[in-house]
């Protein structure tokens, strides 16, 4: 990989990071995921972030959807979710401040993680020892992989009018494979389990696969909901 001096190597990758516990948000790496930051707690979290060199910051999704640790955003309080055991670091790539104090960021996806262990809290935030080692090729070139791509693509032209979804179908078919399985997976609105699932399959290939049958399941329970309403 023709590695810029923006891209963190394996081995700076920070033991100890921040964490975003959001629902229904994937984070793949190579991914870009924008993210519209207002809470008092997450504003702490992105000022420290962005003052550390790397720029790292874990999502990771909450196990029970309805106790979204997004309080700002979901209205919820109480005790902190419970976490999935797998979330993807990404490095903010980009940044600007509204007007009515909210930072608008994009993470890239840096590597997936585990999570060893959870530290001390800080300014509210939460923050986790990482383990990245299981991961370790998410730092690597890109995948080269075989994929079943007609299929893929009349999957994708189906579910997309489906949901009323407007595409450039010129760019997704000049999209190469391993782009096109990371945003197909970061974009479709699957729900919160099928997004943990993408994230932790263990190669590219395997999420081409999912990705597919998510697709083709979706197609085929909507056609068997029309057959049932005629």
């Amino acid at each position: 990989m023709t590695r810029s001096v923006f891209n963190p190597r394996f081995e700076d990758l920070p033991r100890v990071i921040p964490i975003f516990p959001l629902t229904g948000a994937l984070l793949l790496p190579t991914g870009k995921l924008p993210l519209n930051i207002f809470e008092p707690r997450y504003l702490a979290m992105v000022r420290d972030a962005l003052a550390d060199k790397q720029r790292i910051i874990g999502m990771v999704q909450p196990r029970t959807p309805d106790l979204d640790d997004n309080r700002g955003a979901s209205g919820y309080g109480g005790d902190e979710p419970v976490l999935y055991k797998i979330g993807c670091a990404g490095r903010i790539t980009s940044f600007t401040e509204s007007e009515d104090g909210r930072y608008l960021l994009t993470l890239s996806g840096v590597c997936r993680f585990d999570i060893g262990k959870e530290m001390a809290g800080k300014d509210d935030y939460r923050r986790v020892i990482a383990d990245f080692k299981r991961f370790r090729d998410d730092v690597s070139d890109p995948p080269v992989f075989d994929i079943d791509r007609d299929r893929l693509l009349l999957a994708v032209k189906e579910y997309f009018a489906l949901h009323n979804i407007e595409i450039s179908w010129d760019a997704i078919q000049a999209t190469p494979d391993d782009k096109l399985i990371t945003s197909l997976a970061m974009t479709c609105p699957f729900g919160p389990n099928e997004r943990q699932a993408l994230l932790e399959t263990e190669t590219a290939e395997s999420r081409a696969d999912l990705i597919i049958a998510l697709l083709e399941m979706a197609i085929l329970e909507n056609s068997s909901t029309s057959d049932i309403s005629h």
